[in-house]
């Protein structure tokens, strides 16, 4: 898919320049604190939570504190990031396994590079995430973006220590428009959107929960990796593309009747939010989940800052700038 007149990748190229340049001037030697992130993320059936935690290890101001597992097999799902992190040089970053589930209607796509990874230490996410909110209060950003069942559950056990958190960053809902397979067709209305109906309880207590909420949804992220970019980065050559490879190929090659060769980078949004956001500008709206999985505006004092529509050609200059660059 064209985007004219801006190219994505000559944009991403200059942008990588620029970034080059910045990097070695003498007003960047006193860098900001590093935000501490704990990333909780359904990663091995759709790709965009592989591209999503790509950038993430991409991006230095970022400190992981850890990686929690939601959705399905979790503990599959943790030995997929633990060897995407180990062959990607970040092996020091913890995994927590988070609350299994059933009934999962997405196939684990990429569960054979995941079935290659090792078991990680018995850590449960909840237990993970409200430890190290305890030690870090009012400092840690929750990145969510997968189903919020560990989120939920995490509410329910200690909401004193949740609402803790400086925020909560998510990829989820569907607020003035749904899912679509191409910019170029009229918008439809919006959807159930698989993260927020996956686990309506869990969505519930968040936006009742009192944190600040950054949302993300189908609205602005429906943003697809063309055919050039996919190929620069996957033909990279780097420990993290070479990952993503892999990663691509095998969901490609299952069997995914509803998708194409094109994936949507819908959770790489939220984190390119986290590095700059001016990629996907806020309003404050009031947010409501319904009982059958929609997210609704309703009336009263907001609750989140809602991306409804993203600067695509920032995204891209940030996104294939950062993952073109040398490992940090």
């Amino acid at each position: 898919m064209a985007y004219p007149p801006f190219h994505p990748l000559r944009a991403a190229l200059s942008a990588l320049a620029f970034s080059a340049a910045v990097l070695a001037s003498p007003a960047h030697a006193a860098a900001p604190a590093r935000q501490p992130v704990i990333v909780d993320m359904d990663i091995g059936d759709d790709i965009d939570d592989a591209f999503a935690l790509a950038l993430l290890l991409q991006s230095p101001e970022i400190e992981i504190v850890g990686i929690t597992t939601a959705w399905g097999d979790t503990a599959l799902r943790a030995r997929l990031v633990e060897r995407m992190l180990r062959e990607t040089g970040h092996s020091g970053i913890p995994v927590a396994t988070g609350i299994a589930t059933t009934g999962n209607p997405q196939p684990f796509t990429q569960a054979r590079y995941a079935q290659r990874g090792k078991p990680v230490p018995n850590i449960p996410a909840v237990d993970f995430l409200l430890d190290q909110v305890r030690r870090q209060p009012g400092k840690i950003t929750l990145l969510a973006l997968g189903p919020l069942t560990n989120v939920g559950a995490a509410i329910a056990r200690d909401p004193a220590t949740f609402g803790q958190l400086k925020q909560v960053v998510m990829m989820g809902g569907s607020v003035r428009s749904g899912y679509r397979k191409s910019q170029y067709v009229p918008a439809r209305p919006a959807d159930k959107e698989y993260n927020i109906a996956s686990d309506v309880n869990g969505a519930q207590r968040l936006f009742a929960s009192g944190v600040p909420i950054v949302m993300m949804p189908v609205d602005s992220t429906q943003i697809r990796l063309d055919e050039v970019e996919r190929n620069a980065l996957l033909g990279h050559g780097a420990p993290v593309t070479d990952a993503l490879a892999l990663l691509y190929h095998q969901w490609i090659n299952a069997y995914q009747p509803w998708s194409s060769n094109m994936p949507s980078l819908f959770d790489v949004v939220p984190v390119a939010w986290l590095l700059d956001p001016a990629v996907c500008p806020t309003t404050p709206l009031r947010i409501v989940v319904t009982d059958d999985g929609y997210t609704r505006e309703a009336a009263g004092k907001p609750n989140a800052a809602v991306c409804l529509t993203s600067n695509q050609p920032r995204f891209y200059g940030l996104f294939m700038g950062r993952l073109l660059a040398e490992q940090p």
